[in-house]
């Protein structure tokens, strides 16, 4: 089975990929991303205000433009001692309608921990699974969030890997180290929470007794 994987984001696709054909569901999956498909990807605006409405509006949008089964992820970043007014949520790059590259995020999230301390956060999650018109999944479980982390504000020292850049700031709460630290294999398990490995089990091991 062919599937897409809504994203031009290649550090997620490489992580989201290896997770996937891993999967023992009866049959092969073979996860491509939108660069893959050398057409015209259509610029789908996210205008929902949680994880799920923007998950939906990317694989609805990624469907009709390409008619194979796809699937979009969306999160939100959210803070335990911050006022309301500055939680991130589903504008994690975007701040006072400006979009931030990796190094202005750093810049951003490191001045938020060095005003009010080292921040605990936590990301929540969403997916929306197109397979045709007629069968349409998504979800928002807790199974889908992070667990809590710590965003700081000391970069990690290491250069900036693109495409995850407030992994520099992170840190695991168990270990007390950095993203960037972390074997690959635990870093892989904060990255794609468990409760979406078990969506997809859920729903293509029912599609494929139907």
């Amino acid at each position: 089975m062919k599937l897409l994987f809504g994203t031009g984001n290649p550090a997620k696709l490489a992580v989201v990929k290896k997770r996937l054909e891993r999967l023992d569901i009866g049959f092969n999956i073979e996860v491509i991303g939108l660069k893959d498909l050398n057409r015209e990807v259509p610029d789908v605006p996210e205008t929902g205000n949680t994880p799920i409405e923007n998950a939906h509006q990317k694989a609805v949008a990624y469907y009709e433009a390409f008619q194979i089964p796809v699937f979009s992820c969306d999160s939100g970043l959210y803070f335990d001692n911050v006022p309301d007014e500055i939680q991130p949520g589903v504008h994690v790059r975007t701040v006072n309608g400006k979009y931030l590259t990796d190094d202005e995020m750093i810049s951003y999230y490191s001045n938020l921990a060095q005003k009010y301390g080292d921040l605990t956060a936590r990301y929540k999650n969403a997916i929306c699974l197109v397979l045709d018109k007629e069968h349409v999944h998504e979800a928002m479980e807790p199974t889908m969030e992070s667990e809590q982390f710590i965003i700081t504000s000391k970069p990690h020292s290491s250069v900036l890997k693109k495409g995850f850049p407030l992994d520099s700031l992170s840190i695991d709460m168990k270990t007390g180290k950095y993203y960037y630290d972390l074997l690959e294999e635990e870093l892989e398990q904060i990255q794609v929470e468990d409760g979406f490995m078990q969506f997809f089990e859920r729903v293509l091991t029912k599609k494929e007794s139907d």
